[in-house]
């Protein structure tokens, strides 16, 4: 008798997850990996001087995306902000603001308007700023571009990454208001936002 009570526990602990609907919600709640690397792949195929390399760190993040659902991603930035990119995600995480995919930009071959283009949020790279001899802040891990379809850099008129519009009233757009900024600017970090010429909305930086 035992036995039979068992069997027909097991099978309706089975039906229940077996119930449309009910499955669904269950991978639902599973994390999306949007990336999984170790420091050296992340790291990898560009010449990046040892002590640079050395002060980096490769930071775990959650948020969630477009779709609705929680994902992991990493952030390659610089040692000594490592804490606070934990805790600005950890309160991105917490608000919902939708973050489209957080990798680092190796996999874009170091591109950066490739990792642009694909709404890709990234951090240290070792580069110029575009069209001048300047190191990039990026270039020290010391700067981050968040979400930038919806954040473009706008100079003279034109935005960066092309077809991008700011635009407020679009999910995943920074503004004043927004749980992202008010993250970095209150650990002391600077908004692109705030420029007098180019407007930067996806980029923070801290030096």
């Amino acid at each position: 008798m035992k036995r039979i009570t068992f069997y027909i526990l097991l099978i309706s602990i089975f039906a229940a997850f077996s119930l449309p609907g009910r499955s669904g919600s269950v991978l639902q709640n599973k994390v999306v990996i949007d990336s999984r690397m170790t420091l050296e792949e992340a790291t990898s195929g560009l010449k990046i001087p040892s002590p640079l390399k050395k002060s980096l760190s490769l930071v775990s993040v959650n948020y969630y995306s477009f779709d609705g659902r929680l994902h992991e991603g990493q952030v390659l930035v610089q040692s000594k902000l490592a804490g606070e990119i934990r805790e600005i995600f950890r309160e991105i995480e917490e608000s919902r603001f939708p973050v489209a995919k957080v990798v680092p930009i190796v996999k874009y071959g170091w591109s950066d308007s490739l990792s642009m283009s694909d709404n890709n949020t990234s951090a240290f790279n070792y580069r110029l700023v575009k069209g001048t001899k300047v190191m990039s802040a990026h270039a020290t891990g010391r700067a981050i571009d968040i979400n930038p379809l919806q954040n473009p850099q706008i100079k003279r008129g034109k935005a960066s990454p092309l077809g991008a519009k700011y635009d407020i009233k679009v999910p995943g757009t920074i503004t004043p208001s927004s749980p992202v900024a008010k993250a970095f600017t209150r650990r002391g970090w600077k908004w692109g936002a705030t420029w007098r010429s180019t407007k930067d909305y996806q980029h923070f930086e801290k030096k």
